[in-house]
């Protein structure tokens, strides 16, 4: 029996994202359908869909009505179909907390990105993806204020990672440059929204998909790309 085929997969998100977090759990359920097929080798890289947001943030439905005109009534029904699709995605996107829920909230992400840009780096793919899940987590299960050095470090110090390194991480105008080098190479690759992931450097997945599409789409590659 043939070993599976590995293929990198290179995704452009921002933990603010909750497409990015129905679309990484739709990917998971097409990997699965692909078990002992295909796996992939997941890279994540730095996307802010608000750079200007200020350290304060902004109140989620205030913030939508502000960029998109949006009625609150129209953010609700758009919170539904959200809430619908990462039910099928097998993922969460709801409050989980111990008290009443708060508002959603909406935050600067650049430090955010800083340190999964230094998690991949220094511990690797496997610890990357680790930490962007509890990014997730935190802000969409749990409310968290992840503009915040201090629940950016006990976030990252929830799976593992060193919270001294991580201090140094944060405060590295070095990961900065890194993290702006990356956000170019998205406007490079013509990304424009969130999730967008490329397939061996060269076929782009864009948006949140069924997991069936990511299913023909990996098997696509598999195909065309010499192993």
């Amino acid at each position: 029996m043939s070993e599976p085929r590995t293929l990198r997969i290179d995704i452009w998100s921002d933990v603010m994202c909750p497409w990015c977090l129905v679309g990484w759990g739709s990917l998971q359920k097409g990997l699965e359908q692909l078990e002992g097929e295909i796996e992939a080798d997941v890279r994540w890289h730095a996307f802010e869909l608000n750079p200007d947001m200020p350290p304060e943030g902004e109140e989620s439905t205030a913030h939508i009505a502000r960029k998109y005109g949006s009625t609150p009534e129209q953010s609700k029904a758009v919170q539904g179909r959200m809430r619908e699709a990462a039910q099928g995605a097998g993922v969460s996107l709801d409050y989980e907390g111990p008290d009443p829920e708060p508002q959603r909230w909406m935050w600067n992400t650049f430090d955010a990105h800083k340190l999964l840009t230094w998690a991949g780096e220094e511990h690797g793919p496997a610890k990357q993806t680790e930490l962007k899940l509890a990014l997730f987590r935190a802000h969409f299960n749990e409310r968290r204020k992840i503009a915040d050095h201090a629940v950016l470090l006990d976030v990252a110090q929830s799976v593992g990672l060193d919270r001294a390194a991580c201090e140094a991480a944060l405060a590295s105008e070095e990961l900065a440059h890194k993290v702006r080098a990356e956000e170019r190479a998205a406007w490079d690759l013509n990304i424009t929204g969130v999730p967008a992931m490329v397939v061996e450097n060269k076929f782009m997945i864009p948006g949140a998909q069924p997991p069936e599409a990511y299913v023909d789409a990996l098997r696509r590659v598999a195909e065309k790309v010499p192993a």
